[in-house]
């Protein structure tokens, strides 16, 4: 007896079968809590049977001004074959790199979902920005994040 692939529909590659979805995760990577916080919704995606791109796990972190070119063009290859984005918008501010990556995102019609544990919502509007708050689905908790993949992946 076969059994029945899941799969979801994404705007540029169709109908995507669910066990080659593969997850962008974009966010702080300055402190060692703010790469444990993205390694935690790396073993979250894991659990659901989805592979990842991590950037400091899969392009390493900036060191020196040499490392700079490396690093980008390995953050970009990262988008490559990637279904959906999760973006830790923890922190003061969304990083730079954070911004960036979900705006690329939001441009080539991929999926994105953000994750935002340390403030209230409602607070946190001046670093957030109302396109981002306007354009993205964000969570509060590893919970919600988890019931919000499963409803991009079903999709």
């Amino acid at each position: 007896m076969k059994t029945k692939t899941k799969g979801f529909w994404n705007p540029i590659q169709g109908k995507v079968n669910i066990r080659s979805l593969k997850a962008y995760i974009a966010g702080p990577l300055c402190t060692r809590p703010e790469r444990d916080f993205l390694e935690r919704i790396d073993r979250l995606c894991k659990k659901l049977g989805i592979r990842t791109f991590l950037p400091h796990r899969d392009c390493g972190l900036w060191k020196s001004m040499k490392d700079v070119k490396r690093i980008a063009k390995g953050d970009l290859d990262g988008f490559k074959d990637c279904d959906f984005l999760i973006a830790s918008l923890n922190g003061f501010n969304i990083g730079a790199g954070t911004a960036w990556e979900m705006g690329y995102a939001h441009a080539k019609g991929i999926p994105v979902i953000a994750i935002k544990t340390d403030r209230k919502l409602k607070e946190s509007i001046e670093e957030i920005s109302a396109i981002i708050m306007g354009m993205t689905k964000i969570t509060t908790s590893l919970g919600e994040l988890e019931r919000g993949i499963k409803r991009i992946i079903k999709k």
